[in-house]
């Protein structure tokens, strides 16, 4: 099981992003620590600064993308087995929280590139529900099925 833990800071910044984006899917990046054993903590996350449309969204690398994990790498002093990449996240703010078609197999071709060197990456899929932040997260690594993770958010009881 793959648990990913959502601080309230992070939280914050998901709510106002989708707040700003209203009906249009938007997303970015994951970075995070490796806190134990199948647990993941988000330490920061982009948002790219075009989103998608009401029903789609296509990350896209940028130079601030770029830069940003070059920040996060820096400011983590280059323990890349402790802090690195993470995986994805985005909206979907007019559907259910599973990933479509077109998002299993983006997320396939990432963990199966070998220029991105990712062992595994999250997808995090995320929405505002009568105002509230709301999301479930899916485990992807290549030659495995699709596995859903359980998302904890920082502050929040069930």
């Amino acid at each position: 099981m793959i648990n990913l833990i959502v601080p309230i800071d992070i939280q914050e910044r998901l709510t106002l992003a989708l707040l700003n984006a209203g009906t249009r899917e938007i997303g970015g990046v994951l970075l995070g620590e490796h806190t134990d054993e199948g647990v993941f903590r988000i330490h920061e996350l982009t948002v790219q600064p075009q989103g998608g449309t009401i029903v789609t969204f296509v990350r896209k690398i940028e130079d601030s993308l770029r830069q940003s994990l070059r920040n996060f790498f820096h400011k983590t002093n280059f323990e890349y087995t402790r802090f690195n990449y993470v995986g994805e996240w985005h909206s979907h703010p007019s559907f259910s929280l599973t990933p479509s078609t077109h998002d299993k197999q983006s997320m396939y071709e990432i963990v199966n590139d070998p220029n991105v060197g990712a062992n595994f990456a999250l997808l995090l899929i995320t929405k505002l529900q009568q105002g509230k932040l709301i999301g479930k997260v899916y485990l992807f690594a290549p030659g495995f099925e699709m596995v859903t993770g359980h998302l904890i958010m920082e502050g929040i009881s069930k």
